[in-house]
């Protein structure tokens, strides 16, 4: 059975039912009090007071869809009684009965109700029609046909619309299922995809800061053991880059767990930032930097790309490139800076290089709209170059 709707809904003059009103009016209630306006008589005061109070009741149905005394189903009952009687009365109420049909399938509350009150509204015209002309066949089996024709068609159409509606609403409440089903994969997909991203996040950032730093303690720990009876000068130099790597580590550590402002970096320019991690591995390793720094205004988040593209590059350099010298150059340009940063190491090839390091740079550059350059190659040392767009050119 399908739902219908509740009873303010459906009876307010909707463009179809205006036109259907109109239509009613013109071709069904009319053409009756134009043809009895030159009689005289009781039959034209009688067809004029049921004309009217069919007319009435119907205005009050639809104009005052929640009153309590006139009920839908009453004016149908109101609307078989008057085509009854004026059928009996003027013996023509066929026309009046086809036009009236859509009454019943719009009031009734279901099909049935529907079939059930046209049926009889059906027999009273028929009865009216048969009592009008006294049972003289001849006058009235045409009228008679028409309105069972009418009865019969209006039936089938109207099963046929229900059955209609009822597949439509069907259609319909599986379309919505299947919607409200795609929209919960949907967010279930976007909640799996925003944990993986903070997944990915966090791996980058440990990999960055807490894994770096854990690898140059264990580099500083092995070489000042090394050195502890031979050159203790040393190795208190060593230990003492320890305790600053273990330090860092501690404040980056409470930057990942949400208990330090994001940024874990102390204030000042870029220039000032890069100089103190080259500063802490010229120390730590003993090798040659050359730096071009010049005093570069970046808001924190290029600052932050910049400092972990160069840490992620030393590191390199020290576990991997056997090198001397490294050489880094901070430009700035009008549509960005450049950060570059050279050794004279044994290189490798690129394309066979898939490690954490290099894809966490250049997803990390990546999202401020920038873009990482490595070129190397067997013993020719590694070039890196990190390029990051000013806001206005994202």
């Amino acid at each position: 059975m399908i739902q219908r709707p509740q009873p303010n809904d459906r009876f307010r003059m909707r463009p179809l039912h205006r036109w259907y009103a109109a239509s009613w009016l013109l071709l069904g209630v009319c053409p009756p009090i134009i043809s009895v306006v030159g009689d005289t008589g009781t039959t034209k005061y009688w067809s004029l007071a049921l004309l009217a109070v069919i007319a009435l009741c119907y205005a009050i149905v639809v104009a005052l869809p929640g009153n309590p005394v006139l009920r839908p189903h009453t004016f149908l009952g109101v609307l078989t009684l008057g085509l009854g009687a004026m059928s009996c009365v003027r013996g023509d109420g066929a026309a009046l009965f086809i036009v009236s049909l859509p009454h019943f399938w719009r009031f009734a509350r279901t099909p049935r109700h529907s079939i059930a009150f046209s049926g009889v509204a059906a027999a009273a015209t028929v009865v009216g029609i048969t009592l009008h002309y006294g049972g003289n066949v001849e006058f009235f089996t045409g009228n008679i046909v028409f309105t069972l024709i009418g009865y019969t068609a209006s039936v089938l159409l109207g099963l046929g619309l229900v059955r209609i509606v009822e597949q439509s609403d069907e259609r319909a409440r599986r379309l919505s299922a299947e919607l409200e089903s795609a929209q919960l994969r949907l967010a279930e997909a976007h909640k799996l995809q925003g944990a993986t991203e903070e997944r990915q996040r966090l791996a980058r950032e440990i990999h960055d800061t807490l894994a770096q730093g854990f690898a140059s303690i264990i580099v500083l720990a092995e070489a000042a053991r090394s050195s502890l009876d031979t050159d203790p000068g040393k190795s208190a130099q060593q230990l003492v880059s320890i305790e600053n790597t273990a330090r860092e580590n501690f404040a980056e550590a409470r930057v990942l767990v949400g208990s330090a402002p994001q940024s874990g970096l102390a204030p000042g320019s870029v220039a000032m930032t890069l100089r103190r991690a080259l500063d802490r591995f010229a120390g730590d390793t003993g090798l040659t930097v050359t730096a071009d720094l010049p005093d570069i205004e970046c808001d924190q988040p290029t600052r932050i790309a910049l400092l972990r593209c160069t840490q992620e590059s030393l590191a390199n350099v020290r576990k991997h490139a056997s090198a001397s010298t490294v050489d880094i150059v901070l430009t700035p340009h009008a549509h960005g800076v450049e950060l570059e940063i050279t050794d004279d190491g044994q290189g490798f090839v690129v394309e066979d290089s898939h490690g954490f390091g290099l894809n966490g740079m250049r997803k990390r550059l990546a999202e401020l709209g920038g873009e990482l350059t490595v070129t190397s190659s067997v013993g020719d040392g590694t070039r890196v170059l990190a390029m990051v767009p000013t806001k206005d050119q994202v």
